[in-house]
């Protein structure tokens, strides 16, 4: 045996517990190149999740009646609505560059388009828990000479992470997309220059909390154009990127998360398909990863930036929706902050997989941050954040505005 071994230039690390399986082998060798994230699972289960479908013959995603196109009514609405929240956006804010171009989309494009926008984060992450702890490679290997079971599980955990990896990014994507009213909901740079909103979900909720329909409308308007103003200054839009892009790749991977999830999966019922989907669906598949000493480290600087962020734009769409909706402004952003504090087992994948996390604390203390610069030094000085790659207040000044007033006009 000892001769076989040799003869066949192969090592500990080149053992194959599929070879004598035809129908692993196989499959073995349908996923070999996919890299560490499966896009094609991704955009199917996104689509999945979005449109309540199913999935017909070839894994084609069948949408649940259809998902209807934006009727053209709404376009014209949003159309004309559009041109009025810009007026006073810039006003507002001061900013003079060029106009964002607003795309009006379903659910499901919304969720497809996401995908891509956070394709480099996606795939940091798949890099980050496909990478092993100090020392697993080892214990693994000796596990495996242990025993054959543990080695054809730690095989076929390896080979499916990936499509595992896309099942549940794809899923809660989809999920996220039926939530979304745009794509500035979460706080974090997008590398498409449009400007994303999803009326079916800005209707249904202004019908959900009676509120009226074009004030709704206008109010998200705000909120999206102010968000594009704030990463078409492009210092902060490259710190927060390198801030998120730096906690995504930090994760640590738990060896044991995926297999678990494969050992405990039901294909016996009447639709194994749902079952994966809600199987994949489940962000603890993901986050079972590690926090790293490195996140724990930037958590406090993210954080910092986050509610900076989060507190200029409320400010700003506050000031914004007074003058275009009047007496329903505090009505509708009430609402939708208390929309924001119920947020979904999606929005919490996402948060916690950017480092975002948009609690009520943190939304606070922006608050708090904002209303002490304008307090002490005019709305006029909030322009300042933007300025530089530094110019976003450290954890120390966010709590402390007349720290960060004192560093910027130094």
């Amino acid at each position: 045996m000892a001769d076989d071994d040799a003869g066949s230039g192969r090592g500990e690390s080149d053992f194959n517990p599929f070879a004598n399986m035809p129908l692993f082998g196989d499959l073995a060798k349908a996923l070999q190149g996919q890299g560490p994230l499966n896009w094609d699972a991704a955009k199917q289960f996104a689509a999945l999740a979005s449109s309540g479908g199913s999935v017909g013959p070839g894994g084609v995603a069948l949408p649940a009646g259809g998902e209807a196109n934006v009727d053209p009514t709404v376009r014209i609405a949003f159309e004309r609505l559009t041109p009025i929240a810009e007026m006073h956006v810039r006003d507002v804010t001061g900013y003079d560059g060029p106009s964002a171009r607003l795309e009006l989309v379903t659910p499901g494009v919304w969720a497809q388009r996401t995908l891509e926008d956070y394709r480099p984060l996606f795939t940091d992450l798949a890099v980050s828990l496909a990478r092993p702890a100090s020392g697993d490679g080892d214990d693994a290997a000796a596990a495996s000479a242990a025993d054959p079971m543990m080695a054809m599980m730690a095989g076929l955990s390896q080979m499916m992470a990936p499509a595992m990896m896309g099942m549940s990014i794809g899923s809660m994507v989809g999920r996220l997309g039926l939530r979304a009213f745009g794509q500035y909901d979460l706080p974090v740079p997008r590398t498409s220059g449009s400007l994303l909103v999803v009326p079916r979900t800005v209707d249904q909720f202004a019908e959900e909390w009676s509120l009226p329909v074009d004030e709704m409308r206008l109010w998200v308007l705000a909120q999206e154009l102010i968000g594009h103003t704030v990463y078409s200054h492009e210092p902060t839009r490259a710190a927060i990127t390198s801030l998120v892009q730096r906690h995504v790749g930090a994760f640590r991977a738990d060896p044991s998360s995926v297999s678990d999830k494969l050992a405990d999966l039901d294909l016996d019922g009447d639709d194994p398909m749902s079952a994966i989907q809600k199987a994949f669906g489940d962000p603890e598949v993901l986050l079972g990863a590690v926090r790293s000493p490195e996140q724990v480290a930037m958590a406090p600087v993210l954080d910092a930036s986050t509610a900076a962020v989060v507190g200029y734009v409320d400010y700003m769409v506050d000031a914004v929706a007074a003058r275009l909706i009047g007496g329903d402004a505090l009505r509708i952003a009430e609402a939708v902050r208390r929309r924001r504090i119920e947020a979904g087992a999606e929005d919490v994948f996402i948060e916690r997989l950017l480092g975002l996390q948009v609690t009520p604390a943190l939304v606070q203390r922006g608050k708090n941050f904002v209303a002490g610069v304008v307090d002490r030094a005019g709305e006029s000085s909030l322009s300042k954040l933007f300025a530089t790659a530094t110019s976003l207040p450290t954890p120390a000044e966010l709590d402390a505005p007349g720290l960060w007033l004192a560093r910027i006009e130094l």
